[in-house]
């Protein structure tokens, strides 16, 4: 079970848009064996990097809106938002020190 907050097309605006720490997004599904790969590097970051950074799940079956918003066509896809805006995004499955060189900047 991951430790990152689940958001929904409700919630995505205020829990990530307005969030005063940048974001992590995984947009991921139950059916998707990739995203069951990267969840537990997602929730080594979030543990690892909690006082720089929060990390949100958004299961994309169940969240269409924000889904077709950002235009998720693959998955996993992490992006990152700061201050309302995306500032970074990683598609496919990729190892911890793969995530965390394209999110160094915002994880220290």
């Amino acid at each position: 079970m991951s430790t990152a907050k689940d958001v929904t097309d409700a919630t995505f605006d205020h829990e990530v848009l307005r969030s005063d720490k940048p974001v992590i997004v995984d947009f991921w599904a139950d059916w998707c064996g990739p995203c069951r790969m990267v969840s537990p590097v997602l929730d080594q970051i979030a543990a690892e990097h909690a006082d720089r950074v929060d990390v949100v799940k958004v299961n994309i079956d169940e969240n269409p809106q924000v889904a077709a918003e950002y235009g998720i066509t693959s998955i996993p896809a992490i992006y990152l938002f700061k201050d309302g805006a995306l500032k970074s995004s990683v598609v496919g499955a990729r190892p911890k020190r793969y995530l965390e060189k394209e999110f160094a900047q915002y994880l220290h």
